[in-house]
């Protein structure tokens, strides 16, 4: 499965919750996460989506992330159909697998 493919996969389930997945361009600030998503109840996530087979993120990325994290939010990293449905469970407020939830 191609990265596009997982990522309107993403858009389609968060829109079917009830929520918005939205493109997450932040001029000046390279590694920022690929989509925010916006669930009711002023829940944000952030989610890294990489091409099946490339699991690493690059340093700015990673800083991103931490930086997210030491903020209070989630953020998660998706390159395979099990992750994006682990992702799905983090948004739903399910439990999630070991390693899972702030995976970036």
């Amino acid at each position: 499965m191609l990265e596009k493919e997982l990522e309107r996969k993403l858009v389609q389930e968060v829109r079917a919750r009830g929520g918005l997945c939205m493109k997450w361009v932040c001029p000046g600030n390279r590694g920022v996460p690929d989509r925010i998503v916006l669930m009711p109840g002023s829940r944000v996530y952030f989610i890294e989506m990489k091409r099946p087979g490339k699991s690493k993120t690059d340093p700015l990325q990673e800083y991103w992330a931490r930086t997210l994290r030491q903020m209070g939010f989630k953020t998660r990293l998706v390159h395979s159909l099990e992750e994006l449905g682990e992702a799905l469970r983090m948004i739903d407020g399910q439990p999630t697998n070991e390693g899972g939830e702030d995976n970036v």
